[in-house]
């Protein structure tokens, strides 16, 4: 979660201090909120939480494509899926 006194930053603070705020994102595990004229345009992850958030938003991605799949009608039934895993097991 973001801590608003903390990890909201101008992007030109950020440029005169970007190895401090790097080290406060690091120790804190909070993303950085980088603004432009008072509005938020950037936010910085650290690489393992980029790599958690890219995993979410595949599993997402996977989620709606079944789901768009279901309704296209374009599906199997689970019985027939596990029917054909025992033949093949």
């Amino acid at each position: 979660m973001i801590d608003v006194t903390q990890d909201i930053h101008s992007l030109t603070t950020f440029k005169r201090n970007s190895s401090g705020l790097m080290k406060q994102m690091k120790k804190t595990g909070r993303p950085l909120v980088l603004t432009v004229n008072g509005k938020a345009e950037a936010i910085v992850l650290d690489a393992a939480a980029y790599r958690d958030v890219a995993e979410h938003l595949d599993t997402v991605a996977s989620i709606r494509e079944g789901l768009a799949q279901a309704l296209r009608g374009e599906g199997r039934l689970a019985d027939d899926v596990f029917d054909e895993m025992e033949r093949e097991g």
